[in-house]
Formats: C-alpha cells, structure tokens, sequence
C-alpha cells in the first residue's frame, strides 16, 4: 500500500490544499477525494526527487512561467507538477499506476 500522507486541518491556508511532505494541509475539516488524490500526487513527486529540490524545482519553473505568462494563475496552472496531478486527479487509481517521474511528460 501507498504512503497517503497525514491529513492536518490548517485553517489559514490561501488555498484549499497543500502537500508538505509528509503532510497534507487543508483549510476546511471537509477533504473530498479529488483534492486528497491531487495533494498525494505532489506527495508522490516529493518522493521521487526529494522534498528540498522538488520546492527549489517547483519555484523556479513558476517563475520562469511567470516570465512567459506574465499572469499567476496561468504560470501556476503550468508548472509541470501541478499539470500531471490536475490532469489526473479524478482518476482515484492514478497513483497505483503511475510511473516514477511521470510530471517530466508534462515539461
């Protein structure tokens, strides 16, 4: 069975949910499965390279979208990582298939 991550409520939290390995951080007490699904795949791609080089990885390709984009929610919405798990997070079986570095398809 997978590592799922510990679910803590964090009711400051900007945005419905966050994955700081090994947590899953949500704003309300309520998690639906999609945003659970969505967080365990960040959770996933923490994994695989390591929680400090997926942040340092994360960030600069925001900032070099932002550069392209010039818009943050275009920039954020692109980023390789948030691409895979928006594209699969309705598909609850996703992590038992996936392959390791999937979110390099999504560069």
């Amino acid at each position: 069975m997978a590592f799922r991550g510990f679910i803590l409520r964090a009711p400051v939290l900007h945005v419905e949910g966050m994955a700081l390995f090994p947590f899953i951080l949500v704003r309300s007490g309520k998690t639906n499965k999609i945003l659970l699904n969505h967080e365990q795949i960040h959770l996933r791609q923490q994994l695989e390279l390591g929680i400090l080089p997926f942040y340092i990885f994360y960030l600069a390709e925001y900032f070099i979208r932002l550069a392209l984009y010039r818009n943050h929610a275009k920039a954020y919405l692109n980023i390789s990582f948030e691409r895979e798990a928006y594209r699969h997070q309705h598909n609850l079986l996703y992590l038992k298939e996936r392959k390791w570095f999937a979110f390099l398809k999504y560069l």
